[in-house]
C-alpha cells in the first residue's frame, strides 16, 4: 500500500528505512522524500514508525565529552588578548 503518494513511496518502503536505522518522519524524508511535498503521509509515516523504538539523543556537548555538565565553555577557552 502506498504511504507517499506524491513520490510513490510504499509501506514496505518506509518499513525498510525504518530497519536501517531511519527514526523519525524527517530521517525518512531524506531517505525517499515522502513526506516532502505536500504532507498529507506525515501522520501515517509517524504511525509506521511507532514511538520509543529508537534510542533516545543526547545534546552533542554530552556525547563530545561525557563529563561534560554545562554548555558553557571552559573558562581557559578564550584566552585574553596580549
Amino acid at each position: 500500500m502506498y504511504v507517499c503518494s506524491c513520490f510513490g513511496v510504499t509501506e514496505q518502503q518506509v518499513k525498510q528505512h525504518a530497519e536501517a536505522g531511519a527514526c523519525t518522519p524527517r530521517q525518512i524524508a531524506s531517505a525517499c522524500k515522502a513526506g516532502t511535498d505536500c504532507g498529507g503521509c506525515v501522520r501515517r509515516i509517524q504511525a509506521l514508525l511507532g514511538r520509543g523504538e529508537c534510542p533516545r539523543r543526547e545534546p552533542l556537548e554530552r556525547r563530545a565529552d561525557p563529563s561534560a555538565t554545562s554548555a558553557s565553555p571552559p573558562a581557559d577557552a578564550f584566552p585574553e588578548a596580549a
